[in-house]
C-alpha cells in the first residue's frame, strides 16, 4: 500500500492553473476565429502577435498576483510578438538574433523584479 500523503495544491498553484487554461482557451479562440475569417482579411502575422500578447499578459497577470513568472513562455511570448509584428509590417527579421535580444532582455529585466518583489514583502 502506498504511504503517500497526497497534498492540495496551493491557491497560488491553483490560479496558476486556472490562468494557464484561460490562456489556453484565449488562444484557442483565437486561432478558431482567424481561421473563420478568409485570409485575404487577415494581416499577416495575426495568430504570432496575438500569442504574444496572451503569453505575455499570462506573466503580467502572474506578476500582479505575485505567481512566479514562466521564463519559457515570456520568451516565446516576446518572440513571437516580435516576428508577428515583423510578419505584419512584411520586414523580415532574423528569428535568431531576436531571440538572443529577447533572452538578453529577460535576464535584465528579472532581477529588477525580483528586488521590487523583495522589496515589497
Amino acid at each position: 500500500m502506498d504511504n503517500e500523503i497526497k497534498q492540495h495544491p496551493s491557491p497560488d498553484e491553483e490560479l496558476n492553473k486556472r490562468l494557464e487554461n484561460i490562456s489556453w482557451g484565449l488562444f484557442l479562440i483565437m486561432l478558431g476565429g482567424i481561421w473563420l475569417v478568409p485570409d485575404r482579411f487577415v494581416p499577416e502575422g495575426s495568430w504570432l502577435i496575438g500569442a504574444g500578447f496572451i503569453l505575455i499578459g499570462l506573466n503580467i497577470v502572474r506578476y500582479l498576483k505575485q505567481i512566479p513568472m514562466s521564463n519559457f513562455s515570456l520568451i516565446l511570448g516576446g518572440a513571437a510578438l516580435l516576428i508577428g509584428i515583423s510578419d505584419f509590417f512584411q520586414v523580415d527579421l532574423p528569428f535568431f538574433p531576436i531571440l538572443l535580444i529577447v533572452i538578453g532582455a529577460k535576464l535584465i529585466i528579472q532581477p529588477l523584479i525580483e528586488k521590487r518583489s523583495f522589496e515589497n514583502q
